[in-house]
């Protein structure tokens, strides 16, 4: 438990009357001014999975020979809040350690060739969202899966410049030469709920924008097909429709789709949705797609529904 180390020197320093960060010194007395973290940030911290109240209050564990002066700091509530801080990377190294201990360390001749070179069949395209963990839904485990996340997991295309996206596809295709490509897009995706807001006749205004900008073309046959549908259930469409679009836009880096051509790598299509645990799961049929920059179509096959 790292509290009772920390109530001692907390005690010490108040039984010295050393100066305290932020505090001001007068005479014998100490007025506390004490600096707090950011109340946004501990308004989140509280609403975490980590609470501070959960942790014993420093109240609770006060020592009986504190003067009136030290009593009369709040450094209870301070000392909660210090506490929930660093609960968060308490929990953080705790689950490091128990990845040592149960899987590392088993597994050491494993992770020690990881160390040396990695040979991942797949590469994932998935969006930031922190709902929405490949490794933790899917199963992936270290070495298996080159990755890389976006907001609502877009691929651009090859004619509009470099991004983090294409530099990771380019490293994964071919440096490591993976065999498959699995874009995962999810259901409630704020990414696509910005995209299916903006305006068609204003620049973008921010970096999202700019961003989601790439999903353009499923945003135009999205509101083609689903005209008379309400504006969640055409984000729900475009949610898949953009998915299909970033597998057909992936098609637009010739040394990706050589190796298509030549049968070396698989590109597929999955839809996580977290309201009720299920995922789809399809592949593109490269031989009925048509990739053309005015006038685009993607045949898709092997549909599997995992309920």
């Amino acid at each position: 438990m790292v509290w009772p180390i920390r109530s001692r020197i907390i005690s010490s320093v108040l039984r010295s009357k050393a100066p305290l960060v932020g505090s001001c010194v007068h005479g014998d007395s100490v007025i506390s001014s004490i600096t707090k973290p950011h109340p946004k940030f501990m308004n989140w911290v509280k609403s975490d999975g980590c609470h501070a109240s959960s942790l014993p209050s420093f109240k609770e564990k006060q020592p009986e020979d504190l003067s009136n002066e030290s009593k009369d700091l709040d450094v209870g509530n301070y000392m909660v809040e210090t506490d929930g801080y660093m609960n968060l990377f308490g929990l953080m190294k705790q689950r490091f350690l128990n990845f040592k201990n149960q899987k590392y360390i088993k597994e050491l001749e494993h992770f020690q060739s990881l160390a040396e070179a990695q040979y991942p069949k797949f590469m994932v395209i998935a969006c930031a969202d922190s709902r929405v963990c490949p490794s933790n839904i899917l199963g992936f485990q270290p070495g298996e899966v080159f990755m890389i996340r976006n907001i609502a997991n877009l691929v651009p295309v090859m004619k509009n410049g470099p991004s983090e996206c294409n530099a990771a596809l380019q490293f994964a295709v071919t440096t490591l030469q993976v065999e498959n490509i699995l874009v995962i897009g999810h259901s409630s995706c704020a990414g696509i709920e910005a995209l299916m807001s903006m305006k068609e006749d204003t620049e973008p205004r921010n970096f999202i924008h700019n961003w989601v900008a790439n999903g353009k073309v499923a945003k135009l046959k999205t509101k083609a097909t689903t005209s008379h549908l309400s504006f969640d259930q055409q984000c729900r469409f475009c949610e898949k429709e953009s998915i299909n679009q970033s597998l057909l836009n992936l098609l637009s880096y010739p040394w990706l789709e050589d190796r298509v051509k030549k049968e070396l790598l698989c590109i597929h299509g999955g839809y996580y949705n977290f309201s009720n645990c299920s995922f789809e799961k399809w592949t593109l049929d490269f031989k009925g797609c048509n990739v053309n920059e005015e006038r685009s179509s993607y045949v898709v096959k092997e549909k599997e529904f995992w309920s």
